[in-house]
């Protein structure tokens, strides 16, 4: 079976991620089309070109917090147990379901990409960070962490990002050039309000 990714997005949009809970207001299927969306314009920027890379980093977008559907804390593992049990039916291997959950587990927080392709799809998961839409992303965040119980004021969330953007960095150099200066005035900010 040849590999198409048009096949897998469509099963996964229709059948996968449809599953969801709407509770999670941050963890969505738009963040999913945000990581998919970033981490083809990061690879574009850091040049790479093989069509199987690029392959396997946007179906590891596609499925990189479907373990959403079964558990909250260590949704990377669920997402792995997923897409191994999922993407074999489209014609992936073992070689490529190991670098897909490589990537995969790469996300988890605190980040520990391995490679190239790790350290894009890291920059596509927080590539919010940078950017102008970040307070409007964070809010929902903040509304998903508030809801399961791990901040409950604003002042508290307010001081987790400080600690979080202290401690994040981009990898890329195309993160780092296109979103770092602005992810440092979002940090000052923030300050200013604690």
């Amino acid at each position: 079976m040849s590999l198409n990714f048009t096949t897998i997005y469509n099963d996964a949009l229709n059948r996968v991620l449809s599953g969801l809970s709407k509770d999670l207001s941050y963890h969505s299927l738009g963040h999913t089309l945000d990581v998919l969306k970033q981490s083809q314009r990061i690879a574009s920027e850091e040049g790479i070109r093989d069509k199987k890379d690029l392959f396997l980093l946007k179906t590891a977008a596609l499925y990189h917090d479907t373990g959403f559907l079964n558990s909250y804390s260590g949704h990377e593992e669920a997402s792995c147990e997923i897409a191994r049990k999922e993407l074999p039916a489209f014609g992936l291997n073992e070689k490529q379901l190991e670098t897909i959950c490589g990537m995969i587990m790469a996300t988890k927080i605190p980040q520990a990409p391995g490679n190239k392709l790790e350290e894009i799809i890291c920059d596509a998961d927080l590539d919010y960070l940078g950017r102008n839409d970040f307070f409007e992303i964070a809010a929902t965040l903040f509304s998903e962490m508030k809801q399961r119980g791990y901040v409950h004021t604003e002042r508290e969330w307010n001081q987790v990002q400080v600690k979080f953007l202290k401690a994040h960095h981009y990898f890329t150099s195309a993160n780092q050039k296109a979103r770092q200066p602005k992810k440092l005035q979002h940090l000052a900010r923030i300050e200013q309000m604690l």
